[in-house]
Order: structure tokens, then C-alpha cells, then sequence
């Protein structure tokens, strides 16, 4: 889950990270509100699920009631394209007003799960208020690790080291450290599975601030906030995604014509492999998960059919917990239902499959069976040409 700059600074306040004065804003009337309340200058900034808004012309200082007046009106409503953003762009519906600040360097704080370690990692990079994408891509030496044993979490000495090797002023050490740990502690008690400060600012007067705060949590935690509900803004979702999400069923939207509908993760990325390995692009991330009754498998064809570049629909199941024959019946009066034109091949492996290529077989539906991964990902292909 995402949530926007301003929200994400809010929470980050709570631990004690130091950010800039900002007020959130959704209407001239508003920003107008926030400068008073600020005093000149302010940078006005967009707020929408992506990064990059700067270069895409959504990050903009103003430091006169001329310049608020000209930039709010220019990037209230406007459509952001950005490279995180893809051609489509975002509206941006909100901004967030901010104290400008006099800027002396600009640094990057990340932190994120590496799953080759099973770590948290803290990084670090002199290079900040750039695209570390870039910076790690072109000069990975640039970013500074520390990787933290979950036994004991981030230590102080951590921190400091991250801190000289930014190359920061001894007394400013002391600061950063304390900065980084608090950091540390927000992305655990947040159940976080990303945090980014870029730039992590250093001001002309000697302080620190977390100029941009991206903040992601992990879905599976969620449980645990209830309150972090109120932070979820669908104007940033995928209509279908939203739609998805209300029958606990796990969808992407991507950019094929191939649509999946897989139960189990593992098996719907593998799905996705065979499938552009067999020449094909899928359309979709579903995973029905383990419970795909009649009504689940309804709801999700409905998903994945509302998306007008689908040619083809591949239905890959293996049946551990749920049976082949359940899910067979799943689909036969799913597609009866709601009338289904489009080609589909179905794979059934596991339990009771025997039964439950027999049910699609009885159904006086024009199914297409496949025997396998490979044939169903090349009879899909076919069926979507």
C-alpha cells in the first residue's frame, strides 16, 4: 500500500524525524490559507503515487504571492507524467504547501527487505535529489550498505558509519545518527516495506530534514493498522485493482492481451513466464487463491474481461487444497453467467482433476484443455492471435 508525501512526513513526525513545515492543500483557496500560514517562500508540490515529480513539472518553488497564485493553478488538476507514472500520467487532486528551505547538499536514505540476505539494508549515497535508479545502475559504488541482524535491529555504530561515509561535518554526526535510527524505528513499527528520503537534506544553518518521504507499507501487516485505511487514496488505483480488492482477490493490471487467472502467487508468476517465453503477453497478475469457489471465480472473470484488450483468458489451477471439479464447476457457470465470448484454456492439475476435466468436457462449452504449462501457454497464444 501507498500513501502520498504529506501522509507519509506525518507518520515519519511521530518518530521524531525532523521535516519541513508543510500544510496539504486542495484548492487555490486552500494553498492561499497555507502560505499565509507559512510566510514566502513555499515549494508547491504535487501529490501523486509516483516519482519524479520535479522533472515532469510538478515540484515548483514559489516566492511571490504571483508565483503561488501561477503555479498552484498550473499544477492543481493538471495530468503529471512521469517515468514512474507511464504516457497516461496521474491528475493531481491535492499539493502540499511547504517552507522553502535554504539548501547547502542534498543526500538519499533508503530502506527496503533485501531477500537474498533476509535483511533489512540502510542506504546511503551522497547523491541524492537524483534518480538512484540511475545512481545504482551507473555507479553502484556511490551507495553505501548496512545490512541490519533482525536479533538486534540497527545499530548506533551503523549509523555513524553510513554518516561519515556521506562525508558530513563531525558535528554533524551526532544528527544524522540519531536521524537514521529514528528512521530505523518508524520502518519497523509502521510494518513498512519501503522508505525513502530523497533528498535528505542538509540546510545552510546546520539541520536535517527529510525534504521527501516515501513511505510504502506491507499489505500483509496491515491488520495491524487499521488506522492506515483512511491514508488510502483510490484516485492513485487502478479501477480494477480497487475492484479486485474488495473479493480479497490479488490483481495486477498489465499491459497484454493474455488474461491469467492462476491459484497461489508462485504459480500465477510462473504462469506469466511460460507465457512470454511461449511469445505471448500476459494482462494480468490473478491469484484466486485457495478458496476459488463458484463466486471468486465469477467476480474475477468479471475483472479480468472488464479489460477491453484481453483476447484470451488462461486458467492455470493446481489443485492442493481446492479440487480440480470444484473449480471446473467454478468456471463452467461463471462463463455461462456472464456469457463469455472470448476464448479460454483451462489447465487443471492435482486433485480430482480426472473429474474435473470431465465437468468441462460435459458443459457444451467450447473449452480449450490443455495438458501441461507449456501447451496451455502456447494454445493461449494461438487464441489470442
Amino acid at each position: 500500500m501507498k500513501i502520498h508525501e504529506y501522509q507519509g512526513k506525518e507518520l515519519l513526525r511521530r518518530f521524531d524525524v525532523k521535516v519541513p513545515r508543510g500544510i496539504k492543500a486542495q484548492s487555490i483557496a486552500e494553498v492561499e490559507e497555507a502560505v499565509k500560514e507559512l510566510g514566502l517562500p513555499v515549494v508547491i508540490k504535487a501529490q501523486i503515487h509516483a516519482g519524479g515529480r520535479g522533472k515532469g513539472g510538478g515540484v515548483k518553488l514559489a516566492r511571490t504571492p504571483e508565483d503561488v497564485q501561477s503555479i498552484a493553478k498550473q499544477i492543481l488538476g493538471m495530468n503529471l507524467v512521469t517515468h514512474q507514472t507511464g504516457p497516461e500520467g496521474r491528475t493531481v487532486h491535492t499539493l502540499l504547501i511547504e517552507e522553502g528551505l535554504k539548501i547547502k547538499q542534498e543526500f538519499y536514505l533508503g530502506m527496503l527487505l533485501d531477500r537474498a540476505t533476509s535483511k533489512l539494508v540502510f542506504m546511503a549515497s551522497a547523491a541524492g535529489g537524483m534518480d538512484i535508479e540511475e545512481v545504482a545502475a551507473n555507479s553502484p559504488e556511490k551507495i553505501l550498505k548496512e545490512y541490519i541482524d533482525p536479533a538486534v535491529g540497527m545499530q548506533a555504530f551503523q549509523a555513524r558509519k553510513l554518516a561519515f561515509g556521506l562525508g558530513l561535518a563531525p558535528e554533524l554526526i551526532g544528527k544524522a545518527t540519531k536521524f537514521m535510527l529514528a528512521l530505523y524505528r518508524a520502518f519497523v513499527e509502521l510494518d513498512a516495506s519501503l522508505l525513502e528520503i530523497n533528498p535528505f537534506l542538509l540546510t545552510e544553518d546546520g539541520e536535517l530534514y527529510a525534504l521527501d518521504a516515501k513511505v510504502n507499507f506491507d499489505d500483509n501487516a496491515l491488520f495491524r493498522h487499521k488506522e492506515f485505511a483512511e491514508l488510502r487514496d483510490l484516485n492513485e488505483e487502478a479501477p480494477l485493482e480497487i475492484e479486485a480488492s474488495k473479493f480479497d482477490l490479488n490483481y495486477i493490471k498489465l499491459d497484454g492481451n493474455i488474461a491469467c487467472m492462476v491459484n497461489g502467487a508462485g504459480l500465477a508468476m510462473a504462469t506469466m513466464d511460460i507465457i512470454k517465453l511461449t511469445g505471448g503477453e500476459p494482462a494480468n497478475f490473478l491469484d484466486v487463491g485457495g478458496g476459488a469457489s463458484q463466486e471468486r471465480v465469477e467476480n474475477a472473470f468479471r475483472i479480468l474481461l472488464a479489460d477491453p484488450n484481453v483476447q484470451a483468458v488462461l486458467i492455470n489451477i493446481f489443485g492442493g487444497i481446492v479440487r480440480c471439479d470444484m473449480v471446473a464447476r467454478g468456471v463452467v457457470e461463471a462463463v455461462r453467467n456472464l456469457g463469455v465470448t472470448r476464448p479460454i484454456v483451462v489447465r487443471l492439475e492435482g486433485t480430482n482433476v480426472e473429474e474435473g476435466q470431465r465437468v468441462l468436457r460435459e458443459s457444451g462449452l467450447n473449452f480449450i484443455v490443455a495438458n501441461g504449462m507449456k501447451d496451455a501457454a502456447e494454445k493461449a497464444v494461438a487464441a489470442a492471435a
